[in-house]
């Protein structure tokens, strides 16, 4: 009954101050806040609050709640740990069959890699050249540039 009363309450003061908005010019506003403030009367008229009262009074409500939490942590939990691993176990598989078979491309690559003995001779690096470059020079042979 008490929380009909307040509901009521909150609505007429929305109404009000909708109606001051609009007096003020700003209809759009003036709108959007009788909007809000139509919204708990109308969980009056329909029974949420009412229902709301008796589930915040209910030790079972809470217990489901508590589980509801416990279940989400675990869930969440999973996930994370499922992230740290390197994706889900579908995906592991797949990883570790296609590791198992000689060619493969990694699943980021954008083309195969060159074999070992596919690769075009180098001429090997001058002792003139700082280490500097000597190791920009081992990436982009690496990638074959």
């Amino acid at each position: 009954m008490i929380a009909e009363t307040v509901c009521s309450a909150v609505s007429a003061a929305g109404l009000g101050i909708a109606i001051v908005t609009a007096y003020r010019k700003r209809y759009l506003a003036a709108v959007r806040v009788a909007a809000y403030s139509l919204v708990p009367i109308g969980l009056v008229m329909t029974g949420v609050v009412e229902w709301l009262a008796d589930t915040a009074f209910s030790p079972t409500a809470w217990a489901g709640f508590g589980v509801l939490g416990l279940a989400w942590v675990l869930f969440m939990t999973t996930r994370a740990v499922e992230r740290r691993r390197g994706g889900t176990r579908k995906e592991r598989r797949a990883a570790a069959r296609a590791a198992d078979r000689p060619g493969t491309v990694a699943p980021a690559a954008s083309a195969p890699s060159l074999a070992q003995g596919s690769r075009p001779a180098t001429k090997p690096a001058q002792a003139s050249r700082d280490d500097d470059f000597s190791d920009i020079e081992a990436i982009l042979k690496k990638h074959g540039i």
